[in-house]
């Protein structure tokens, strides 16, 4: 019951309605009308495909009535050849078809995932941390391949087989009215039925893309967190908690194929008693010579061309059901607004200056985690920020980074407003360099190059030599090129964290923001480290998020944040002089060090 019940839960959240479905319509229009000329012309080629299928059944009712019962061979052999020329064109024009409308549809989806990507590469950091990874990860590839498959066989066939039953019933209509009215006892179970298979399909397939979304969840958390499993021996219990996800992703899939095999055979079964009805009221009226014994056999025919397409769009419906949603979700990405926007127009930075925080205000949600904050860091000033864990301290430096841009109050470089700057001009004067290097897929050279995408390989080499940390890395195997694999796996975590500083003096920025870079690591490699970032921060203003207290006493000032407020701020000698909170702190982290 609780997962019928969420799955019509998940109906009521995920279905288009009428207005959201002519919106994303709509908004796929737009999206296609640079290929509107390729689209038309392959609707036209299956337009006329279609038109070919149409003919096979007149050609046979020509070749019983006009060649065999007037023992005519001439004619009937003119018709077999026409009926062979028909159809190989429309075996040929099927093909371009698909070809074309696979070129359009693939074309789409490659310029679709690069602007998702894009977007996403532009969004606050608030997004990513209200937003799980296996959900995003989701949309960009159940979505997208659920898109993939209606371009690759679902467009083709469901504009072939809509022209293909309008033009059979239209044929029948034509042929004989008498016959088509015959037909006319199927519809209402037809409609009864299809209406059943559309409510039931609707629901069990939301479902199949809500339990594909937690199954890769669990995939990805699984994945990501692997040494913590290893190195607590969980193997066993999160292969389990897949086993799970996964086992509720095979009934989901099992319920959907139920309830199409019930609406196929259903189908299937009104085709067979409406081939009986024909031949049994056909004959009857072809001994009353109201109708001909070819046009039973083309209305035979025909009334194939009408319950196929029925059952093919039926297989549809949940390709196309489950593609609008998705194209729906992928529109409802690509509209979330940035929380950090590019000013209208934007004013200049200078290349140095000074920072002004002024009466800053912060909260993630309703409570705010910094209040009425007001300091300014100097040019060329290296400040520590410390406090107790969730004071405030990184807080107030992704502030600084913008980020996040304040509540209430300015963040200002140079005298300029950070939210009157551009992102771009912004992220050349103030970079961070978090407490973990986080390494990219490839080369410690590709690596550093993310500082600045256009250097070449001497600016890369002169940003290494730089910390004095060429020749380190010139040793391995193969230099600069040396892969470092996922998350940079290849690497110590002191070279991983080399490498992120190389990329933040590649940059060359006029603000460092570190994150205590070397808190982490083992004294093997901090020392050097520690000598890089000696030769990194000269000359540049430094804003340190300190950890360790030592830091903060060979900073040039100090500033303690406790419970979102600015307590305290001064050089270290002054602030231990005053015996107030950083006084506290100092002594309480001394004693652990003598401890230690």
């Amino acid at each position: 019951m609780g997962g019928r019940a969420a799955a019509v839960r998940n109906a009521t959240e995920e279905t288009l309605d009428r207005d959201q479905a002519k919106q994303v319509l709509r908004r796929l229009g737009h999206m296609l009308r640079p290929h509107r000329k390729a689209i038309a012309l392959a609707v036209m080629v299956l337009a006329v495909q279609t038109g070919c299928l149409l003919a096979g059944p007149l050609l046979v009712r020509r070749g019983i009535d006009q060649g065999i019962k007037a023992s005519d061979g001439a004619v009937l052999n003119q018709t077999a050849l026409l009926y062979v020329a028909v159809a190989l064109l429309a075996l040929v024009l099927g093909r371009v078809s698909i070809m074309m409308v696979a070129r359009v549809g693939e074309s789409f989806l490659r310029q679709l995932r690069v602007r998702v990507f894009r977007h996403l590469t532009t969004l606050g950091l608030d997004f990513f941390e209200r937003e799980k990874t296996g959900r995003l990860v989701s949309r960009m590839t159940s979505d997208v391949d659920a898109m993939q498959e209606l371009v690759q066989m679902g467009i083709t066939g469901l504009v072939q087989n809509v022209l293909l039953f309008t033009g059979a019933l239209i044929a029948i209509l034509l042929l004989s009215w008498e016959l088509a009215l015959c037909i006319l006892v199927l519809v209402p179970p037809l409609v009864l039925g299809t209406r059943w298979f559309r409510r039931r399909a609707n629901v069990a397939y939301l479902e199949v893309r809500e339990r594909i979304g937690h199954n890769l969840a669990t995939l990805q958390e699984g994945l990501a967190g692997v040494r913590v499993v290893q190195a607590y021996g969980q193997e066993a219990a999160f292969s389990d908690r897949f086993e799970e996800t996964n086992e509720a992703l095979h009934d989901a899939n099992r319920v959907t194929s139920r309830i199409t095999v019930r609406y196929f055979v259903f189908v299937e079964y009104l085709g067979v008693v409406g081939v009986a009805v024909i031949i049994g009221m056909g004959g009857w009226f072809t001994d009353q010579g109201i109708i001909t014994v070819g046009t039973v056999a083309a209305f035979v025919l025909y009334l194939n061309n009408l319950f196929e397409p029925v059952q093919q769009l039926g297989q549809l419906y949940n390709t196309v059901q489950s593609a609008g949603a998705a194209l729906g979700k992928l529109f409802g990405l690509l509209d979330t607004v940035p929380s950090i926007d590019e000013p209208a127009e934007a004013v200049a930075l200078p290349d140095q200056g000074a920072i002004r925080i002024d009466h800053v205000s912060f909260g993630y949600g309703a409570d705010l985690v910094l209040r009425d904050v007001s300091m300014e860091i100097g040019v060329g000033e290296r400040l520590a920020l410390v406090g107790p864990t969730g004071a405030g301290k990184s807080t107030l430096a992704k502030l600084v980074a913008r980020f996040y841009d304040p509540r209430e109050g300015t963040v200002s470089f140079g005298g300029i407003d950070l939210r009157d700057a551009s992102l771009d001009a912004l992220r050349r004067r103030i970079v961070v360099v978090p407490q973990e290097g986080y390494l990219f897929h490839g080369t410690i050279r590709d690596n550093v190059r993310v500082g600045r995408p256009g250097a070449s390989d001497g600016d890369v080499e002169d940003a290494l030599q730089e910390l004095g940390i060429l020749e380190r890395f010139k040793a391995l195997p193969d230099g600069l090129d040396t892969e470092v694999r996922e998350r940079g796996s290849r690497l110590s975590a002191g070279e991983r964290q080399l490498v992120s500083l190389a990329r933040a003096a590649l940059a060359d920025p006029a603000v460092l923001i570190l994150d205590e870079a070397t808190s982490n690591l083992d004294p093997g490699t901090e020392r050097a480290v520690e000598l890089a970032l000696e030769q990194l921060t000269e000359d540049r203003t430094v804003i340190v998020v300190a950890h360790r207290l030592s830091t903060a006493a060979r900073a040039d000032r100090v500033a303690v944040v406790d419970a979102g407020r600015l307590v305290e701020l001064g050089t270290h000698d002054e602030l231990v002089s005053r015996e107030g909170r950083y006084a506290k702190l100092f002594a309480s982290w001394s004693a652990s060090s003598v401890r230690l």
